[in-house]
């Protein structure tokens, strides 16, 4: 081999050593500096003999005096509390504020102070492909971190409230890899920013987390202020996709890029009364310019209940304006 050739070949290796080595810096960074706000949560029920082991999982801080951040799942049924562990060593009690099992989201009040909070991101602002980084306590392995990128975003994911089912959308997918424990752990991004709670194991290299965006954040207020959540509901499952050519012509000089399309209509919701199907396509809703599911659920708060709201959508070449009145989602 040539001189000139090795010396390619080296500076290759070195290059590609680099790359491996700031990759590390990155993960390593961002475990340390969200490992502090996650703890390991073991959950207990009342039983007849007493308090009894009823499953375990991962919480985020959200405030220094003691709020917390789960996963519904986790810590959902009667009488639930349990014992909640920090890296620094600390073991806190804690009890339930309040759950959404719609959005698999619950908040804790844990009975101690100077926790160190978690920064909030922007789900909104992932790209497929971007690295994230995700901690929690599988199988009851405190602050374990594992990496990898953001596989898919605008997945839906079936939960369920009693009788009422409700997707949760915009879900984050990774192949960080996530097991039994890593739920109501925190995905985050480069910059240790919380972007998503973990939420399920859906297979082999596939994991699911709720995004923090702005309906999340509501959610996540009314449950520490309130206790419960009261929200509008229309009964769609959708999800993001691109206007066509020809709409988006017939839409003006500046119109949008993309719609949310209906996949599944819930049977005697207020969709179905309005008439609206699967694989329409809708651009407007209230007025306002629909083109991500989230600008829906923004605008399914409770000053909705009640309140017919004009709708249009893309049926096939067809516009078509109709009106929907949302009711309150009761489980």
């Amino acid at each position: 081999m040539s001189t000139t050739a090795e010396q390619h070949e080296h500076e290759a290796e070195q290059r590609e050593a680099e790359a491996l080595d700031a990759y590390s810096k990155i993960v390593v960074d961002v475990a340390e500096r969200i490992a502090p706000s996650v703890a390991n949560l073991r959950v207990m029920r009342r039983g007849r003999g007493g308090q009894m082991p009823a499953g375990a999982g991962s919480a985020v801080a959200l405030t220094p005096d003691g709020f917390l951040v789960t996963s519904a799942h986790v810590v959902a049924g009667p009488g639930r509390t349990g014992r909640a562990t920090f890296v620094d060593g600390r073991e806190l009690s804690w009890r339930v504020v309040g759950v959404d099992r719609l959005t698999d989201l619950a908040v804790l009040r844990a009975d101690g102070d100077g926790l160190i909070p978690a920064a909030l991101g922007e789900a909104e602002r992932l790209r497929v492909g971007q690295l994230v980084v995700a901690i929690g306590n599988p199988n009851g392995f405190a602050g374990s971190v594992t990496a990898g990128v953001v596989s898919a975003l605008g997945r839906s994911l079936p939960a369920r409230a009693g009788r009422t089912v409700r997707h949760i959308d915009n879900v984050i997918q990774t192949d960080a890899a996530l097991n039994p424990g890593n739920s109501g752990g925190a995905l985050v991004d480069s910059s240790a920013r919380v972007i998503g709670i973990n939420t399920a194991v859906a297979g082999v290299g596939l994991g699911l987390a709720v995004p923090i965006n702005v309906a999340t954040r509501q959610i996540i207020g009314a449950l520490m202020h309130d206790g419960r959540v009261r929200r509008a509901w229309i009964g769609i499952a959708a999800g993001p996709r691109p206007l066509p050519p020809r709409a988006r012509v017939q839409l003006g000089p500046h119109p949008p890029s993309a719609g949310v399309e209906i996949i599944e209509v819930s049977p005697g919701s207020p969709a179905q009364r309005a008439g609206l199907r699967a694989e329409d396509l809708i651009v407007e809703l209230g007025g306002q310019a629909i083109e991500r599911v989230d600008d829906v659920q923004r605008m399914m708060g409770q000053d909705a209940i009640g309140r017919p709201m004009p709708i249009r959508i893309l049926r096939g070449d067809r516009w078509l304006d109709l009106e929907v009145s949302p009711i309150e989602l009761v489980e």
